[in-house]
């Protein structure tokens, strides 16, 4: 069985203590996962092209409508959401 392939919406900054323990925790757990940055996130390959999607802290987001975009259609179409 191939493993999940998660896509983690947010700004990524190493800096961020949230986000390498995002990557620390994916990472513990076995899944697969991708950054998308919500300046060049295409909403529908997010919630099309990946089996779940987590919204990742440390707003403000520098696109916040695409970030929404992707919560609204990860909810509309039933792909599981984590929102941190």
């Amino acid at each position: 069985m191939e493993r999940p392939h998660i896509a983690v919406v947010g700004d990524y900054q190493p800096e961020n203590e949230t986000h390498t323990a995002t990557d620390a925790a994916l990472g513990h757990v076995g899944l697969g996962f991708e950054w998308l940055g919500t300046d060049t996130v295409d909403p529908e390959r997010a919630v099309a092209e990946y089996d779940g999607v987590w919204v990742a802290p440390a707003s403000p987001y520098r696109n916040m409508d695409a970030a929404l975009e992707v919560i609204r259609l990860a909810r509309e179409r039933g792909v599981p959401l984590v929102g941190t």
